[in-house]
């Protein structure tokens, strides 16, 4: 059974079991006629709810207000779990109480049949028995107001005592012909029998239930199947990402629709746990209201998104086009900005909290719908927040091209360092995208760029007299806070570094050249210029970075040493 979905009916329960026996005792009789005066259709005050249990008005409690029908449902589990620390022997009783079976047993139904009915609000809790053993029960009066309040189910139950034996024998029969065919499941058996009869499904279903019941050795279905092996499994898993759907798949595999089912839901599991979800992090992430208030609505409500499409590779015939088409991208405020990026690095924290919780071989359905919508959602954000920058891409290459790179690669190159921008950007420190992001593209195009071969390139300057002039699109990107941004970083490493650690982070990391032509040197290049060995400059580097790590922020740590 599912847990309590009200955090504060949670937490009471979470606090009652510090109560004496006695006590705890008296809250499960006032849960129960709690539960009796519940109309599904009104709304309870928390606090109503607390003293009607407790007997008690505590002082600040949440102004919460539960709906009639989800205060029912908790409160069924409340008393089942609550029920479990309380010792009410069953024989003591004021009325008759039936174990599951026995339920079942009174209603010509199947265990499976009783615990539905339990989902659909047929109360049961914990008593103990004379052997000992605590087992959930139901009492007479539960059993008789739940089939009042559901007269189709009791209905069913009735129906199923007057079928014939003649009917039951026949149906058996049948069942037994087509499962000896060899090539049919249980539930398409089923199906073609119900038809057949004209009886329903459930009823087809009972009968074969209750006839193996009688005798564990009168299987219906032999496993006839051998258990699918790894391969058969992987199978089923690469077709149904291929499009394949569940039912065909059964045919093929001949299993039934929940094993396919199963199968599927293993395999992702498994390659979900590979996932590594990086994020980040915010306290407003961990507050009790946060889905409602950074995505406006709940999670399980956000649209069905399609799998975003590959961008279409660049050609140099394709550039005038692809500038044309930016500017048709909307700018993005600084207010659009900060929601998108709270939005989108809330939805990987949600899936990668979930994703903690995943296990493969447990039943784990909306789990992985949870974590696949959030990641969907996730990078359908990311998308509009890279398109919205485009721009940058393309101002900075046209500032940097070089002899033997065209625009085309640069561009192409630029779009990845975007990428990795909008993963690791923290938009919680108050900076701007544009200014972080084109210090990332600078640094990766300074790395592909030898100092013996920057130069414009001449051959493409037709496009790029266009790129200049069409870049007007790129309005409000200021490579004069990317400088500042730099001076800013070396400041922080003179003040909180000696002379020597100072040489090194500065030459090491190129921090003494441009912003684009990197002059950087090698460990070992360092320690003949300090009479060290390289060994001892590493060390001394990482001494560095330790203390620079301390102060500077992620932004500026990640501009050093990204």
């Amino acid at each position: 059974m599912r847990k309590i979905a009200n955090l504060h009916l949670a937490q009471l329960l979470m606090q009652l079991k510090f109560t004496s026996p006695g006590k705890r005792h008296e809250f499960l009789k006032n849960a129960e006629q709690l539960l009796d005066i519940i109309e599904p259709d009104k709304q309870y005050p928390f606090d109503f709810i607390c003293f009607k249990i407790t007997g008690y008005h505590p002082k600040g409690l949440p102004q919460e207000v539960i709906k009639g029908g989800d205060l029912a449902d908790d409160l069924a589990i409340f008393l089942w779990k609550l029920s479990g620390q309380v010792e009410d022997a069953a024989d003591e009783q004021p009325e008759q109480v039936y174990t599951i079976e026995q339920v079942a047993e009174k209603m010509n139904v199947t265990t499976k049949t009783v615990n539905r009915w339990r989902r659909r609000g047929l109360l049961a809790r914990k008593y103990t028995f004379q052997d000992g053993a605590r087992r959930l029960a139901i009492s007479q009066s539960s059993l008789g107001k739940f089939l009042s309040e559901n007269q189709e189910l009791a209905d069913k139950a009735t129906v199923f005592s007057r079928l014939s034996d003649e009917l039951k024998d026949s149906v058996v029969e049948q069942v037994k012909k087509l499962a000896e065919q060899g090539d049919i499941t249980r539930q398409q058996a089923i199906k073609l029998v119900a038809e057949n009869t004209g009886r329903g499904r459930e009823t087809i279903r009972n009968i074969i239930e209750h006839y193996e019941k009688s005798d564990r050795r009168r299987k219906l279905f032999k496993s006839y199947l051998k258990p699918l092996d790894s391969a058969a499994a992987a199978e089923i898993y690469k077709q149904h990402k291929e499009g394949i759907a569940p039912n065909e798949l059964a045919k093929q595999f001949k299993r039934s629709r929940s094993d396919i089912y199963r199968i599927i839901r293993r395999k992702k599991a498994k390659e979900m746990l590979t996932l590594k979800i990086d994020y980040i992090p915010s306290d407003e992430f961990l507050k009790e209201d946060a889905e409602q208030k950074i995505l406006g609505k709940s999670i399980s409500r956000l649209r069905k998104l399609q799998p975003p499409q590959g961008k279409k590779e660049l050609t140099v015939g394709s550039i005038k086009n692809y500038l044309e088409s930016l500017k048709s991208i909307p700018r993005l405020t600084r207010e659009d900005e900060i929601d998108l990026f709270r939005k989108y690095n809330y939805l990987k924290f949600r899936a990668a909290e979930t994703l903690k919780q995943l296990h493969p071989n447990a039943s784990c359905g909306k789990q992985l719908s949870l974590i696949e919508k959030c990641l969907r959602h996730a990078e359908s954000i990311k998308n509009t927040i890279i398109e919205a920058n485009l721009a940058i891409v393309v101002n900075v290459a046209g500032k940097h091209t070089f002899a033997g790179t065209t625009l085309r690669e640069l561009i192409s190159d630029g779009n990845f360092s975007l990428m990795r921008a909008v993963e690791k950007f923290d938009y919680t420190k108050g900076f701007r995208l544009a200014t972080y992001a084109s210090w990332i593209i600078v640094k990766d195009f300074a790395r592909k760029i030898p100092s013996d071969r920057i130069r414009s390139d001449k051959g493409g300057s037709d496009t790029l007299e266009n790129i200049q002039k069409d870049l007007r699109v790129s309005e409000g990107i200021d490579f004069g806070a990317i400088e500042r941004a730099r001076n800013s970083l070396v400041q922080v490493i003179r003040n909180e570094l000696d002379e020597r650690e100072q040489y090194i982070i500065l030459h090491h990391y190129g921090l003494t050249g441009s912003s684009v032509i990197k002059q950087t040197r090698t460990l070992r290049q360092i320690g003949q210029e300090l009479n060290l060995s390289a060994e001892r400059v590493r060390q001394l580097e990482l001494t560095a970075l330790q203390k620079l790590k301390q102060s500077l922020s992620i932004e500026q740590f990640e501009l050093l040493t990204g």
